[in-house]
């Protein structure tokens, strides 16, 4: 069995030229699954053509990021506008996603410099938490500086279902995550690489990183790091499973 990769950006600028080769790089690589997360609504409609067009290899999440990004380059804090612009386009797909995602907050000064901006990431995240319980989905979040704040305001709205994405707080704040039942996706970023882009083939850098440090086999990684995608995302299980 081979590796899933929990948090991918496919519906990246980036990536609009050679989608096809990235992805039949990750299929030769041998990886199982592709989790594509959406950052804005700008990007939900490349994401839905992409599951239909690779069922049983990519899936589907769609959310709103807490910093949002524009083909001009610049970048600012969420608003409650940006999630309300995308909400009717999440309940258009909303059978075909296997989590809510990315959400999050991002506190990093140059996006949230007030407590304002703060305070609005907040209200984005809980009514995201909340849409997540609804449709009985899990949340794929992003948590930069702001990691204690992130998982305290999911175990207050009750989330239980959280895949914590390259998360950059302290191992006590994560451990509160741990003893919540969420997990922890770690990126290829883990170590310097000479990696241009995060493509999914990449995984297998993050995997055996882990493997050395815990000095077991990458075999193992693979497995128990691809047993918890299944049960974090069930309709992943399931379809895996058919």
């Amino acid at each position: 069995m081979g590796p899933v990769d929990c948090h991918c950006h496919l519906a990246a600028p980036e990536f609009q030229e050679d989608v096809e080769d990235v992805l039949e790089e990750a299929k030769q690589a041998k990886v199982l699954a592709l989790i594509v997360v959406a950052e804005h609504s700008g990007e939900f409609e490349r994401i839905i053509q992409l599951s239909e067009r690779y069922p049983g290899f990519v899936f589907s999440c769609l959310g709103v990021h807490p910093v949002q990004r524009f083909p001009t380059g610049h970048e600012r804090s969420v608003t409650l506008k940006d999630l309300d612009e995308a909400l009717p386009l999440i309940e258009l797909h909303k059978d075909f996603l296997l989590a809510i995602g990315e959400v999050g907050l991002d506190f990093t000064p140059r996006f949230a410099s007030t407590d304002e901006q703060k305070e609005e990431q907040r209200q984005v995240l809980i009514r995201q938490i909340q849409l997540a319980k609804q449709l009985h989905l899990p949340l794929n979040v992003h948590s930069r500086s702001a990691g204690r704040p992130t998982i305290n305001l999911l175990k207050e709205q009750g989330a239980e279902r959280v895949l914590l994405h390259a998360f950059d707080g302290k191992p006590s704040v994560a451990m509160e995550g741990v003893k919540a039942g969420y997990f922890f996706s770690i990126p290829p970023s883990i170590i310097r690489s000479e990696q241009v882009r995060n493509e999914p083939k990449n995984i297998f850098i993050a995997a055996e990183y882990i493997a050395k440090i815990k000095g077991i086999p990458l075999e193992e990684v693979i497995d128990v790091t691809t047993q918890n995608a299944m049960k974090l995302f069930p309709k992943l299980k399931n379809f895996l499973e058919k």
